[in-house]
């Protein structure tokens, strides 16, 4: 088994609460079998949208992440998967698609 990033992208989460707690449940009911499965590693969790970007041999620090609203970074997870392959199939289980949202899958580069 290898190692994957899930990064998760984008998406526009419903506004009103009850569809939000809905929305969260569909989250927590995904990573819960993903666990049961042995296949979340327990790496990974929601990014805050604020932060900072440090860039350039001169180390310029400034407020980021600037992006459209798409390629924002919402969170991610480590996941373990047989193949390439097999870690795509077990992200597409994930309810961002539900928000238009997107998974970027990569593989983790053992150390």
């Amino acid at each position: 088994m290898a190692k994957y990033v899930m990064i998760f992208r984008g998406g526009e989460p419903p506004v009103a609460p009850e569809q939000m707690q809905q929305h969260m449940q569909k989250w927590m009911t995904w990573f819960e079998g993903l666990t049961r499965d042995g296949i979340y590693t327990g790496q990974g969790a929601p990014l805050e949208k604020g932060g900072k970007v440090v860039q350039g041999s001169r180390r310029t620090i400034s407020d980021g992440p600037f992006a459209e609203a798409k390629d924002l970074v919402g969170g991610y997870a480590v996941i373990e998967a047989r193949d390439l392959d097999a870690a795509v199939e077990i992200a597409k289980g994930c309810p961002t698609y539900d928000v238009n949202g997107t998974v970027e899958v990569r593989p983790v580069h053992p150390m």
